[in-house]
């Protein structure tokens, strides 16, 4: 109800309530009048009123003029009718005096549950609380249509009134315009970086058949701290062909300027093209450090040949598999059945705690537990088959030795797989050790008498030697720059593996990791003399034809620096091996030797960095490959790009593990 203008005098009773700091109090010999600060409009001031019209006029006046609002928090909130539904609340509903409103805080990880958050100064801004529920859709992966929802849409009105929620449209051009402010940031950081990059190359697909390419940057960073960063969700066309992936990537590459940076190409599949690689090689400089032979630049993930050689073990063992999930679902199939079959396992002295269980096909680990309980009641079946005449899904001794023995290949594929994801810092040498394990156990598994098994093994064999073929020296190289092993450790897998002819084999790695320092040493000569790019460890290659002398800064170091420079690796090679421990960081022991071994840290920094398996630490036992969600393969390719890189640029992980938006 509001009054006609009256003069204002001072209030004599103390105003608790914070909805006073935007009113005076005017007294009359009538009664007494609340004048708003803000559009001197008058209402009800009298005690007996209350505050309740004051607070709802305030969010009308303060809605006009965006003022803050953050003071009217002072009622408690009451218990809200349980029955209360959707259908009946109005947008345009005037706030209840139980209601509050909270402005956007910004979310700090320290703040402990039971710390009281002051309001008094925050103020509401539109424009940030949209922002920051951008970033929010970005973070978490949520729909950009959930800004339409209804239930979605109430909870905004009951939290903060004054927010107003923006369409689809809106907010993805808000995404958009973080992906495009993050990628600045991104394209900075790598650009300053020293050392170099490695690219892993993942293949996508969704349930409508499309399919993508996925880059990821691999790095070391000035702190020697191991980084990724995703670079390119790339929509391949319909249209497209393996030979046009050369031309996907270079584009990739050039947009991010890193193509002179580049140091190692990581791919999910061996069967990908040598000729990708080498086209890719052809448009990049080759005045560069890297190997010759090229093996540095051409990596194949671990993880991923793994993964191919259990699914040929799996399929060697299908029809035996198929049987044993057969009598896991005949014990199961009633009460009686799998009473008596308890029985029998007591009777035949089994005394195992496990249940059996079916497996999920879709994850390979689940098999090789199913064959693991299975083989544990072996005898407990076999004495089912006697006495019980309904049971079809038998085996015979010779099958329940094939799964002993493949349930063996599958335990050293679990542990090594455990290893791979488990793994919180996957620098490149902790893959030496356990892929020399796969290989020596290849060997000996093609020497089984038993037919089956040896031409099981034998096909395995094959697949991992032409991993180990593109591989093996940038495998030994990482291991070798681990203080802890360096050529010892290639010696003693070499012995095993290749035997009398381990020497030849140890000296090519010798050669090749002196070959890649030689390269390091000579860049490192023309970075002192100013010839090398901007912010990076590479030499340029000049473009003056009437240079004469391009050779001479090359010939300059192998003539009277290189015993200099080899030096330093033979220092490192000849100084004894540094403990092995379970606390070792081989990130934190390169950062304070840096000093020391000044080029062959720019070089550990380049190779550790190499992602040597791109395995998914959410599913690393997945029979199938990578997967769109229907959500993200609905958008657009520019909106779904944006959308997948920015969630990785923004997620940062905070020291309780929750992802913050700061």
């Amino acid at each position: 109800m509001e009054v006609s203008t009256d003069i204002v005098t001072k209030k004599s009773k103390r105003l608790t309530s914070v909805v006073w700091n935007h009113f005076e109090r005017v007294r009359k010999a009538d009664g007494c009048y609340a004048v708003c600060v803000h559009c001197n409009k008058k209402l009800s001031g009298s005690s007996n009123s209350g505050t309740t019209h004051l607070r709802n006029h305030l969010m009308r006046c303060l809605k006009r003029s965006n003022f803050d609002v953050s003071q009217l928090v002072s009622a408690k909130r009451r218990k809200k009718d349980s029955n209360e539904t959707l259908t009946n609340i109005s947008y345009d509903e005037a706030p209840r005096k139980d209601e509050y409103i909270k402005p956007i805080m910004k979310y700090e990880p320290d703040q402990r549950k039971d710390e009281v958050i002051s309001l008094a100064n925050s103020r509401f801004d539109q424009e940030r609380s949209q922002l920051d529920l951008a970033r929010m859709i970005i973070l978490h992966g949520y729909p950009l249509a959930m800004v339409e929802h209804v239930g979605f849409k109430v909870f905004v009105k009951n939290l903060q009134p004054m927010f107003e929620v923006v369409p689809n449209a809106v907010i993805e051009i808000t995404c958009m315009e973080i992906y495009g402010k993050e990628k600045r940031r991104v394209y900075d950081l790598l650009s300053k970086l020293h050392g170099r990059i490695n690219l892993a190359v993942e293949m996508w697909s969704s349930t409508e058949n499309a399919e993508y390419l996925c880059l990821i940057a691999h790095y070391i960073d000035e702190d020697w701290r191991l980084q990724k960063k995703i670079l390119n969700f790339v929509t391949l066309d319909s249209s497209h062909t393996e030979d046009m992936l050369s031309e996907v990537i270079m584009r990739c590459l050039i947009e991010w300027d890193i193509d002179c940076k580049l140091f190692a190409l990581t791919f999910d599949d061996c069967s990908i093209d040598d000729d990708i690689v080498h086209k890719i090689k052809e448009r990049i400089s080759q005045n560069r450090p890297h190997s010759s032979n090229g093996q540095l630049f051409d990596v194949c993930s671990a993880a991923h040949v793994l993964k191919s050689i259990v699914q040929d073990a799996l399929e060697a063992l299908h029809d035996v598999t198929e049987k044993i999930r057969g009598s896991i679902r005949y014990v199961k199939s009633s009460q009686l059945t799998q009473g008596k079959f308890n029985e029998i396992a007591q009777q035949v002295d089994i005394n195992s705690q496990k249940g059996l269980v079916l497996d999920c096909p879709t994850r390979w680990n689940s098999t090789y537990f199913m064959l693991e309980t299975a083989l544990e009641y072996r005898n407990a079946f076999s004495a089912l088959q006697d006495l019980d005449s309904e049971y079809s899904s038998a085996l015979t001794e010779t099958e329940w030795d094939w799964a002993s023995s493949i349930t063996g290949y599958l335990q050293l594929f679990v542990e090594i797989t455990n290893v791979f994801s488990g793994n919180k810092c996957p620098t490149a040498n902790v893959y030496f050790p356990e892929i020399c394990d796969v290989h020596i156990q290849l060997i000996n598994w093609c020497k089984s008498p038993d037919e089956f098994l040896s031409s099981l093994a034998l096909k395995m064999k094959s697949k991992f030697e032409k991993y180990w073929s593109k591989c093996s020296l940038a495998l030994a190289m990482a291991a070798i720059l681990d203080p802890r092993f360096k050529m010892k450790l290639v010696e003693y897998y070499y012995f095993q593996i290749y035997g009398s002819t381990a020497l030849e084999r140890i000296k090519e790695v010798s050669d090749g990791i002196k070959e890649l320092f030689n390269a390091y040493a000579i860049c490192s000569t023309m970075v002192d003399q100013g010839s090398a790019l901007p912010g990076s460890s590479l030499p340029s290659a000049s473009n003056d034809s009437r240079d004469k002398l391009k050779g001479f800064d090359k010939f300059l170091h192998e003539t009277s620096q290189s015993q200099n420079a080899a030096s330093d690796l033979d220092k490192y090679l000849e100084e004894p091996i540094f403990p092995r421990n379970c606390e070792f960081n081989i990130l934190n022991w390169w950062k304070v030797h840096t000093p020391r071994y000044p080029i062959l840290s720019m070089m550990a920094r380049d190779v550790l960095g190499t992602p040597m398996s791109t395995v998914v630490p959410e599913s690393p036992f997945s029979t199938g490959g990578r997967l769109l969600d229907s959500c993200q393969s609905s958008l657009n390719p520019d909106t779904r790009q944006a959308l997948i890189c920015a969630r990785d640029w923004l997620r940062i992980e905070s020291t309780d593990g929750m992802s913050v938006f700061f």
